[in-house]
């Protein structure tokens, strides 16, 4: 399976990826972690991101689609891979259909886990966590036992500031912009396949495990 994953912040993408991946048994690559290991390593390629990022823009395609195809050339990659974080851009997804097609490989879904942005704004700015033990809470969904402090520990627990409203909407601005070329280019290629992303984790991923097996029958 050749998939690449999307959705907006808050949508589960990494708990389904990680159950995609282990029933397929394909390598999800995630080019954010492989962008934050260049930075960490202070590489030349995570020197050039790292200046983007601190100005507040992403990283350039070219050093998009450089780190993709570095990660796709890797021999886990032959039989399948699930692309987090990549493409972004419509460029991007060309380069990649571009990179597959002299492999004589093609792409099996885009998966989009579709979800109503006043349903993540809900979901992110209701979080919680204890900056002590790490433990999580959601003060409507999984509260803890006393307000403001953590079953566990009892420390002091905290919102995040990526989980604040104002912030979460502004990502979910961006995130639209960006996106919805990349929805209109997959669904021109009819490779474009969604699922409601409201569900609970298990039906959200039985609904994706059925689109898999109809896109592998395509």
């Amino acid at each position: 399976m050749k998939i690449v994953l999307f959705g907006p912040p808050g949508a589960g993408k990494g708990t389904q990826a990680k159950s995609i991946c282990n029933k397929f048994s394909i390598p999800h690559i995630s080019t954010g972690d492989i962008l934050r290991k260049h930075i960490a390593e202070k590489t030349p390629l995570g020197i050039e991101a790292k200046k983007k990022i601190d100005s507040g823009q992403f990283v350039s395609d070219e050093a998009a689609i450089q780190i993709a195809e570095e990660r796709l050339k890797q021999d886990d990659c032959y039989n399948g891979f699930l692309l987090d974080g990549f493409p972004r851009t419509v460029i991007q997804a060309e380069a990649l259909e571009e990179f597959l097609n002299k492999k004589d490989q093609k792409l099996d879904t885009a998966l989009l886990i579709e979800v109503p942005k006043e349903f993540i704004i809900e979901r992110m700015s209701g979080r919680r966590v204890c900056l002590s033990c790490g433990a999580s809470y959601h003060i409507k969904f999984n509260p803890p036992m006393f307000e403001g402090k953590c079953d566990v520990c009892g420390s002091e627990i905290m919102q995040r500031k990526d989980d604040e409203e104002a912030t979460v909407r502004e990502r979910l601005e961006i995130y639209d912009r960006q996106t919805q070329p990349l929805i209109e280019y997959y669904k021109s290629k009819d490779l474009l396949s969604v699922v409601d992303g409201t569900k609970a984790i298990n039906d959200v991923f039985i609904n994706i495990c059925e689109i898999l097996g109809s896109a592998i029958n395509k």
